[in-house]
């Protein structure tokens, strides 16, 4: 880490930094490293202005300096925040902000309190001999995943920027470095709860509880017992996210109690991945060799976590261990039922199916398991079978299906199911509203971060542009629909660390 001081912006920022002002104990101070040649890759004016940062007169060149971590904007108080985490089941006591630093934190335009934080930054007080530097290729995976996610609704993590560095970083090969401007509601994890119930620090398990509820949870303070409502709310969130991920079709990759933000916000696009057939048990993480993060076992995870987190809670809950412990255990059950009920509503919604079924349920789970049977696409074949429930013919819909399966039966009885009076046409509207036609294809991802190693940016910035609309069919973009062929197909996707 550069020991140099960086010149400090009046870029508007307004920060407000409630985290730096927590005990020395949460926090190290951190530094950008040096970039010989800053370049501003993307900027995302449109949350810019969501922010309330006014830029109008900063050119190219500045931004790239600001957000490559060349200059420091006035206000800012630049740390690394301490946690811990169980990584693939195997706790770690120390972690942290291995190569990221918090800038800090602004108020939006909408009263929300914002996490501005620097990703690939050069090393810091928790690098573990790393080199905190970012390759480019995770950077622009972190933009697009990132940015698809906010155009679907699902709540994650924001991309502000993205600069190249000039400087090459040592991976499998040299490889160009770059930085990530993340914004969030707050970086703050089941890890970090973790960091310091691991070192019996109650105080500090307490006060960062206090922190969370007064920024995340605020309607927990009236509670009875504030820390329990806390924990019955942050495990509400995951389990509706995680339901979000399903019904898109998403594969976190890992999925590691450090990874997982207590706002509820999808939080590290490393080694993620959209299922092109569906597969419930599909990885694509290479890290992930038994599976443990698999399409379907997201849910049973999610659950593990929370488990993690109200084991560090535990002496907030009751003073009583075995009354704190049955709290615990509830908060656990409630988890699953969230989750169930979640997932159900959602793929009642893509299935067009409204009001209450006795049979619903198995009427998502036997069309899940034609389309694993008949390996059709999970994103287009739901997106087709909006068009038959608005009179197209089956065979949309069967030509998804690259092995042979029978739908005859199935479809009578959906027909039967949706067949309330709804006009075809605004069933169909309704369906295509939550069934996207373009995701962030993997082979499409894998294409723009090849061809911007070679400073080709084009495919990276066609592919944002395109996936900010991913419930439109625009001609334009049919290409970037498609699944891919034998060829294009990936198969394992890496952490970029």
């Amino acid at each position: 880490m550069s020991g140099r001081s960086r010149p400090r912006s009046a870029f508007l920022f307004s920060f407000d930094n409630s985290y730096a002002r927590l005990p020395q104990s949460f926090h190290r101070p951190a530094r950008p490293a040096a970039a010989s040649a800053p370049k501003l890759i993307r900027f995302n004016q449109g949350l810019a202005d969501e922010l309330g940062l006014d830029v109008t007169d900063t050119d190219e060149g500045r931004l790239a300096q600001i957000f490559g971590g060349q200059v420091i904007p006035i206000g800012a108080e630049p740390l690394a925040q301490a946690y811990a985490g169980h990584q693939f089941g195997h706790f770690n006591p120390q972690l942290g902000d291995g190569r990221a630093l918090l800038l800090g934190e602004v108020i939006d335009r909408a009263g929300r309190r914002r996490d501005i934080q620097l990703k690939g930054s050069g090393p810091t007080a928790f690098s573990r001999n790393g080199d905190g530097m970012a390759a480019l290729g995770p950077v622009l995976r972190e933009y697009i995943v990132s940015e698809a996610f906010a155009a679907l609704g699902v709540p994650a993590t924001r991309a502000l920027a993205a600069v190249a560095t000039g400087e090459q970083v040592v991976r499998e090969t040299m490889m160009p470095g770059a930085v990530f401007t993340r914004v969030a509601s707050s970086h703050i994890r089941v890890g970090t709860f973790q960091f310091f119930a691991a070192q019996g620090d109650e105080a500090a398990v307490q006060t960062l509880a206090d922190h969370v509820i007064d920024r995340h949870y605020p309607e927990a303070r009236d509670a009875e017992n504030p820390y329990l409502a806390m924990l019955i709310m942050v495990a509400e969130r995951q389990a509706r996210l995680i339901a979000r991920w399903l019904s898109i079709g998403f594969i976190h990759g890992v999925m590691n109690t450090d990874n997982m933000a207590i706002s509820g916000e999808t939080i590290d696009f490393g080694p993620c991945a959209f299922l092109d057939e569906y597969d419930p048990r599909k990885v694509f993480s290479s890290i992930d060799q038994r599976g443990r993060y698999a399409y379907a076992n997201q849910p049973g995870i999610g659950q593990w976590n929370i488990a993690r987190l109200a084991e560090c809670l535990l002496p907030l809950l009751d003073v009583d261990e075995e009354k704190a412990i049955e709290a615990a255990n509830a908060v656990l059950k409630a988890f699953g039922d969230v989750f169930q009920g979640a997932w159900l509503e959602l793929f009642k919604s893509k299935l067009g199916l409204t009001g209450e079924g006795a049979d619903d349920r198995l009427l998502i789970t036997d069309f899940l398991e034609l389309m694993h049977q008949g390996e059709a696409d999970f994103t287009l074949t739901f997106r087709a079978l909006s068009k038959v429930a608005g009179g197209s013919g089956d065979e949309v819909l069967t030509q998804q299906f690259n092995a042979p399966v029978s739908l005859s039966d199935w479809l009578s009885r959906w027909r039967m199911r949706i067949g309330h009076g709804r006009l075809p046409a605004d069933l169909q509207m309704a369906m295509e509203t939550v069934n996207p036609v373009l995701i962030p294809r993997n082979h499409r991802i894998e294409e723009a971060i090849a061809a911007a190693i070679y400073g080709d940016f084009s495919n990276f910035h066609r592919l944002v542009d395109a996936l900010s609309q991913p419930f439109a069919e625009d001609p334009a973009t049919a290409d970037l629909r498609v699944p891919p062929t034998p060829e294009e197909r990936v198969t394992r996707t890496f952490c970029g660390t």
